[in-house]
This record gives C-alpha cells, structure tokens and sequence, in this order.
C-alpha cells in the first residue's frame, strides 16, 4: 500500500504521473469519459458539456490567481472575447472550427495581455478592480460594434467534423470534453516548467522572485495571456454549445462564478479546477431536482427558487469558513485516511 512517495531524481519528481495507482485511475476516468455519452441522457449530456467548459475556464483562472496570485474579475470578458471571434469567423467565412477555437484563444490572450499591464503597479483588490473595469469595456464593445451584431449578438452555425454538424450535445460532448482534457493536461504540465515555478514564485512573494532573477512584468503578462488563452478557448466551446452570443451572454456575475469555483475547489491545484467548477454547476442543479421532487414542487419552484440560492450560497460560505482550502484538499485528506486506516490504533 502506498502511503508516501520517494523521488530519487529531478526527473522522477517532475513527473506528470508518478505511480501505477494513479495512472490506473485516470486509466478508469478516461474510460468512463468514453463511456458516459452512450449511457447518459440528454439532459446529463448537456450538464456534462456545460461542466466541461467551466472546467477550462476555471483552470485558466487558476493559473492566473491559483497559482501567481494575481486576482481578476474579467475571466467572462475573455471568454466573450473568444466567443465572438470563433462567432464571426464561423458566420462570415466558415472556416474549420479547430482554427476557430485557437484564434478565439489568441484574441482572449492578447486582451488579457493587455489588462494585465497594470498588474506590475497595483495588485489584490485594485488589481481586481482593473479587471472589473475591462470586463465593462469589453461589455460595451459587444453591445455596440456592428460585427458584434450589437445588443441582439449573433447566431452560428453549428461545428462540423469529419462533414457531420455537431448539432446535438451526444456530438458536442466529442469536441467539448477531448479539448478540455488537453487543457488540463497542457495546464498540469506547466507547472512542471520553469515557467510555472516562477508563476509560483510570483505567487510565494514576487520581490522576492524578482530578487532570484525572475523578471516580473514578463511573467505577469504570460499569466494573464495564458489565463485568458485558457478562457478563449472555453468561450468558443461555450459558443459552439449555445449557438447564440450576445453582450448579456458574459456578465460580470460569471466572473464571480468562475472565482467562487477556484475559491471552493481549491486554489492552486489543477484538480481545485476541476472540482470547484464541477460543484458550482452541478449543486444548483441538485437543488432544482431534489425541490421538483417534493410534493407539489413543480408548482413551487418559483417560491423556492430563492431558498435555493440561499442553500448555495450557504454551502461557498462554508468552504470559505471551515475549509478554506477547498475540495481538492477534502480529497487529499480521504486519500491520507484510507492510505493509512489499517495501521490506525
């Protein structure tokens, strides 16, 4: 039973999957990701690709504050950004939703480039204002520019792959969930780079880091890119998925969902990300069936429907209060107790 990990080099312990017991379990979630579409119903399928694209953006935003400390509260302003842009290229010249998704991407990674540049000046709570203050902008250029399609936005095509329209979440679930997959791979690898461990550093204490060599307003900037890279490309999934883009579609209270999900999941931590954004989406969710399925809840969801976000917002205060580490940390602590019961006294 493995109960501790030996590294006898650099090499092993900057390895992605350090154990059998690992690689056999992301062995069996691979295998039940296959398996879950020609199992599930529609209506799980669309949770499935809706709880995909949050993981994506989630795990930019983590980048971004889990890991090099820099706060933001325009993660919805990037993902319009890559929405619109994979939304004018689909509808104008049609091109292959593969280079749609990576401009969408690149656009994102230049605006976030952008509103990164004050982060070398201001952080925490200023900082965190600049981001509010971008995502209004960019709020206000989708509503007004004419290839945005103003306030009424624009409607898409779906994606076509291998000349089938992925019109249904059974098809979309074979695009949505292999690109966030590679992105969680992309963003755990990362962290297994220079470039991650001076994020890292950052984070840790940037005079610091800057003492050791590490020059701060590159980094910051590569932050934000890769953070709004991440949300990019969420957005254009998002786009693909809804079909439907328009200013209303990015609020600023998304930004705040995103925050909320790496705040519950668990900050620096790629599976933070994952579980964070996977609780977010699918607790409301819970809440709506468990309240269809008292007597009579049909006729009083709309009563009750204030309770629910009562009970949700209970639930994120909790975290805050009892487990201020998140999800991922619960996790690591189950794992610890069951690696260890049998030699318990």
């Amino acid at each position: 039973m493995r109960i501790g990990t030996l590294k006898e080099s650099y090499t092993a312990d900057a390895a992605l999957f350090d154990s059998r017991t690992q690689k056999l379990w992301l062995a069996i979630a691979a295998a039940l990701l296959v398996l879950f579409p020609f199992m599930a119903s529609d209506y799980w399928l669309y949770l499935a690709c809706l709880v995909a694209i949050h993981v994506a953006s989630a795990t930019g935003l983590n980048i971004l504050t889990g890991y090099t400390g820099l706060v933001s509260l325009g993660q919805a302003a990037f993902m319009g950004l890559g929405a619109y842009t994979v939304a004018i290229l689909q509808t104008r010249w049609g091109t292959p939703f593969a280079f749609n998704l990576l401009a969408g991407g690149l656009v994102a990674m230049v605006g976030g480039v952008i509103v990164g540049i004050p982060s070398l000046r201001v952080k925490g709570l200023y900082l965190a204002i600049a981001t509010i203050a971008a995502s209004f902008i960019a709020h206000f250029l989708f509503a007004n520019l004419k290839i945005t399609g103003g306030t009424a936005g624009i409607s898409m095509p779906p994606a076509r792959m291998l000349g089938i329209d992925l019109d249904t979440s059974f098809r979309l679930y074979w695009l949505i969930v292999p690109v966030t997959v590679l992105m969680l791979l992309g963003a755990a690898n990362l962290f297994r780079t220079r470039i991650g461990r001076a994020f890292i550093a950052i984070r840790d204490r940037d005079i610091s880091a800057e003492v050791l060599g590490i020059p701060l307003l590159r980094y910051k900037l590569l932050s934000f890119g890769l953070s709004s890279f991440y949300a990019g490309i969420a957005g254009g999934l998002w786009a693909y998925f809804f079909r439907v883009v328009t200013p209303e579609s990015f609020p600023l209270t998304m930004s705040i969902f995103f925050l909320a999900a790496i705040i519950v999941g668990g900050m620096g931590s790629i599976l933070g990300g994952i579980l964070g954004a996977v609780f977010m989406t699918m607790v409301p969710e819970l809440l709506k069936l468990i309240v269809d399925l008292l007597p009579g809840g049909s006729e009083l969801t709309v009563f009750l429907s204030p309770v629910r976000l009562i009970i949700f917002g209970g639930l994120i205060i909790a975290f805050l209060v009892f487990e201020p580490l998140g999800l991922a940390e619960m996790w690591r602590r189950v794992r610890r107790f069951f690696h260890l019961w049998p030699f318990r006294n």
